[in-house]
């Protein structure tokens, strides 16, 4: 997948963009959240004759920020008869269509993008506690998106199944990483009760009262307790053939064992200046678990955690 948008020296495909819910068959854990569907933007090569119009984060009364331009609901064009598809997570307390800054690129370039809003940890609902913190869930939320997007009447049989990639940004990083075979070590929770102040417990900005609130779960909710008990369950989707994490969080939570036994392709891109997700705590820490593996670690000088056209963590800096 990162060779495929390194080789490309220029956008070949108008834009188009539409809006899907895919509501997972059977029991699904939605973290508490109110909407019971995963609600993802799609950008996908549209044909010559669509008409690309300016796409904006926030009401459209009060936007605040540009998320490119893209036609809604453009047409395909004829051909090729399959693109690749890339699904993308975003940030902590972030959304799908924060991620149009990428998803809109790839666009262009010749895939089929979507974008998952994670239930309880997206800025379209209230903040949950299991949002924030059930992070390993949020890599099933993308396979249950391919599972939503190859039955899709429009995208399905557009879709080549064989070339199919996932690409994520902070904690959308990590999400990757762990479709693409990592696991989630349980252990920092009880780190965490016993050493609320340590520094790998500080709570995100968004969610200032995280640890207390997870705290209070580990003691009250059996349901809460279970599925802790899952976090270090195989998330791996044997359909996702090349990862792509940008400035990922988590690197002490993910068993390193779990790393060295990845399979497919991983890029990691971090800044050297992000004071967020510091590249010693995270980028390197996920490098170096891995070395033998073809993938890459490229620290931009002085590049921060924040990126164009984010909310949620991309203008409060969170993971």
């Amino acid at each position: 997948m990162a060779a495929a948008m390194t080789v490309a020296t220029g956008p070949t495909y108008k834009v188009g963009v539409c809006q899907r819910q895919f509501v997972p068959r059977g029991h699904y854990n939605w973290r508490r959240a109110r909407i019971h569907a995963l609600l993802t933007t799609v950008w996908y090569p549209a044909a010559a004759a669509a008409h690309e119009q300016p796409q904006w984060l926030g009401s459209s009364a009060s936007p605040f920020a540009r998320a490119g331009e893209a036609a809604p609901r453009a047409a395909l064009p004829a051909a090729p008869q399959r693109f690749p598809l890339v699904v993308i997570s975003h940030g902590t307390g972030g959304s799908a269509l924060s991620m149009a800054w990428l998803g809109s690129q790839l666009a262009a370039h010749g895939f089929i993008a979507a974008a998952v809003d994670h239930p309880g940890n997206n800025s379209l609902e209230p903040y949950t506690p299991q949002g924030f913190s059930l992070w390993w869930l949020r890599a099933r939320d993308l396979s249950e998106v391919i599972d939503g997007m190859l039955r899709d009447p429009r995208f399905g049989r557009r879709i080549d199944p064989h070339r199919i990639g996932a690409a994520g940004f902070s904690l959308g990083g990590y999400t990757v990483i762990e479709i693409a075979g990592g696991r989630t070590s349980p252990a920092i929770f009880a780190f965490c009760a016993s050493h609320p102040r340590a520094r790998r417990c500080a709570a995100p900005p968004e969610f200032p009262t995280l640890i207390s609130s997870v705290s209070r779960l580990l003691r009250t909710s059996r349901h809460y307790r279970a599925s802790i008990r899952h976090a270090s369950a195989d998330y791996r989707d044997p359909r996702v053939h090349a990862a792509f994490a940008i400035a990922p969080a988590l690197g002490a939570v993910v068993a390193a064992t779990s790393l060295e036994r990845i399979s497919i392709p991983v890029e990691i891109v971090a800044g050297s200046a992000d004071v967020i997700e510091p590249v010693s705590r995270n980028a390197k820490v996920f490098r170096r678990a891995y070395p033998r593996q073809p993938s890459h670690h490229l620290s931009r000088r002085q590049a921060l955690h924040v990126l164009r056209n984010l909310h949620g963590d991309g203008q409060q800096g969170a993971a």
